[in-house]
C-alpha cells in the first residue's frame, strides 16, 4: 500500500472547519452543523422567542405555586403557634379557676352547713320563747315559771348574739346611726337666720374689710404715683 497523498481521496472541508471551531457553533443558538456563522432567520427568531416566553410562563407558574405553598405553610405554622399558646394559656386559666372554685365551693358548703345549724338553733330558740304563756301562770308557780322563762330568754339571747357574730347581715347597723340632722348641715343656717339686717351688715363688713383696705391702699399708691 502506498503512503503518498492521493488527490482523488474525498476530504470534507465543512466537517474539518466545524471540528476546528466548536465554540462558535456552541455560542450561536441558531447555528446548525452545516453553517455555524449563518444568520438566524425571522422564523427561527420568532420560534426562539416563543419558546423563551413559554419557559418564562412556566417559571412564573412554578413561582406562584411555590408562593402559595409558602403562604399555606406559614398559615399552618401560625395556627400551630396559636394552638400551642392558646392551650398553655387555657390550661393555666382553667387550673387556677378550678382551684379557686373548689376552694370557694368548700367555703360556701361550710358556711351553708354552719348557717343551717345556726338556723336550726334559732328556730329552736324561737319556738321556746313563743312557748312561754304568762297568762296561765298562777300565784303558786309564778316564781318557777318566771325563772324558767328568764332562762329561756337568756339562752335565746346567747343564740342570737352568737348568730350575729357568725353572720354580719344579722347586725342592724342602721338602727345605731343617729337620725337627727348633723350640726355642720344646719349650723350656718341657724347662725344667719336669727340675725337682723344690721347685724348681717356688720358680719359682711367684718368679712370684707381686709379686701376694702387693700383696695384703698392700692388706690392711694396709684394716686400718688401719677400726680
Amino acid at each position: 500500500m502506498s503512503n503518498e497523498f492521493d488527490a482523488s481521496e474525498f476530504i470534507d472541508d465543512d466537517f474539518q472547519a466545524a471540528r476546528k471551531s466548536p465554540p462558535a457553533a456552541a455560542g450561536n443558538p441558531f447555528a446548525t452543523t452545516g453553517d455555524a456563522n449563518k444568520a438566524p432567520t425571522r422564523e427561527e427568531v420568532d420560534s426562539r422567542v416563543g419558546e423563551t416566553q413559554h419557559k418564562l410562563a412556566e417559571l412564573k407558574r412554578a413561582q406562584q405555586e411555590l408562593e402559595r405553598e409558602r403562604a399555606s405553610l406559614e398559615e399552618t405554622r401560625r395556627r400551630q403557634l396559636e394552638f400551642t399558646a392558646g392551650r398553655q394559656e387555657m390550661v393555666q386559666h382553667l387550673t387556677r379557676g378550678v382551684g379557686l372554685l373548689e376552694e370557694s365551693e368548700f367555703a360556701a358548703r361550710r358556711d351553708a352547713e354552719q348557717m343551717a345549724k345556726t338556723l336550726t338553733e334559732l328556730r329552736d330558740a324561737q319556738s321556746k320563747v313563743q312557748s312561754i304563756h304568762e297568762e296561765i301562770w298562777t300565784k303558786d308557780n309564778l316564781n318557777v315559771e318566771l325563772t324558767r322563762a328568764l332562762t329561756i330568754i337568756e339562752n335565746a339571747r346567747m343564740e342570737w348574739n352568737g348568730a350575729r357574730l357568725k353572720f354580719p347581715l344579722l347586725s342592724d347597723s342602721a338602727a345605731a346611726e343617729p337620725s337627727g340632722p348633723k350640726p355642720a348641715e344646719t349650723g350656718m343656717e341657724d347662725l344667719l337666720g336669727k340675725k337682723s339686717y344690721f347685724q348681717l351688715c356688720k358680719v359682711g363688713l367684718a368679712l370684707t374689710w381686709p379686701l376694702a383696705l387693700a383696695a384703698l391702699a392700692i388706690f392711694v399708691v396709684l394716686l400718688l404715683r401719677y400726680r
